[in-house]
């Protein structure tokens, strides 16, 4: 079984395609999976260039699609020929947050998913959207469930409100695309006039370059009349924050998913009290999110922006080519 693996240190160099043993036969509870495509995130980013520390000879990536090749005893909600897709946090099956780290990631705490099969527990994955192919169904996994948390478990998301979107990758995307399915209007950020046009052809309703107007918050506030935006849902961190606070609405949510521009800086705390906004950092989601998630593409016909796809053999290739940020919706990869 090809797979690849990270050596220390980290670092993209350090990516290698090897032959692995393969899983054999799930037991019991357990369904092995013929792997078909991968996504890259920031998440796996850090893991690969040695930012996130990781054990040696790790099997980076989080999100895994495939085909169910057999299933173990006792298992019941899935059967062979199934295209299924991998649990960011595999342990969180339900309820409130229970995971405050990474150690049972895939591809950063255990294995990921940058390999040809794998057996697992069965409660490990779900089903994919369907009609989807494997390569759409790899983008659910850390990119579309963190959007879709943050505006409809968290945000409470209702037709009417406001979405404030920052930038151009997998997660603001997705962002867009399930506040337009469910009647929201859209205000979307990038600092390329190219990906401006694009934000507007999915469906965003205002789009502003924040090259050219570093202080956005007051764009925003114009095209909102002067109310704010309902939600904002914020990856870039300190160095996006304080814009964001000031381009909420009193009482909005910020959703903090991201740490782009770095993982620690000065909050406005006085103008956050004031404006008595919520600002909740979330990671990921649960896989019953997942699963009424994977629901909710399939009523809205909501379908992944796919920028590129690479051979699993050219995952360093992949990963320089998100370091380079012409990308546009999500990077993946093929078996």
């Amino acid at each position: 079984m090809k797979g690849v693996i990270l050596e220390r240190p980290g670092g993209l160099e350090k990516l290698r395609l090897v032959e692995r043993e393969d899983p054999g036969l799930p037991g019991p509870g357990e369904i092995r999976v013929r792997l078909r495509a991968s996504s890259l995130n920031f998440h796996d980013y850090l893991v690969v260039t040695g930012k996130l520390p990781t054990e040696e000879g790790r099997i980076p990536m989080s999100d895994g699609a495939g085909f169910v090749e057999e299933v173990g005893q006792g298992v019941s909600e899935f059967s062979a020929g199934d295209l299924v897709v991998s649990c960011f946090f595999p342990l969180w099956q339900d309820g409130g947050p229970t995971m405050g780290d990474f150690g049972q990631v895939p591809g950063d705490g255990i294995d990921g998913y940058a390999r040809e099969a794998v057996v697992a527990p069965a409660s490990w994955f779900t089903r994919a959207p369907a009609g989807w192919t494997p390569k759409e169904a790899a983008t659910l996994t850390t990119a579309a469930l963190t959007a879709w948390r943050s505006l409809v478990v968290e945000g409470v998301l209702k037709a009417g409100d406001t979405v404030l979107v920052l930038g151009t990758g997998g997660v603001s995307i997705f962002a867009l695309q399930i506040a337009k399915a469910m009647g929201a209007r859209v205000i979307a950020t990038s600092s390329s006039e190219a990906k401006l046009e694009r934000l507007l052809s999915l469906g965003a309703d205002q789009a502003i370059n924040y090259r050219r107007e570093p202080h956005w918050s007051k764009a925003v506030q114009r095209w909102t009349k002067g109310r704010g935006v309902d939600h904002v849902v914020e990856v870039g961190g300190p160095g996006t924050l304080d814009q964001s606070i000031r381009a909420c609405r009193v009482g909005g949510q910020i959703s903090l998913i991201g740490v782009l521009s770095g993982i620690a800086g000065e909050v406005r705390t006085a103008l956050l009290m004031q404006r008595q906004i919520r600002l909740q950092g979330l990671v990921v989601g649960s896989r019953r999110h997942q699963i009424e998630m994977v629901r909710a593409m399939e009523a809205t016909g909501i379908r992944p922006v796919i920028d590129r796809a690479f051979d699993l053999v050219d995952i360093t290739d992949a990963f320089r080519y998100q370091e380079s940020g012409k990308h546009f919706g999500k990077i993946a990869l093929e078996f």
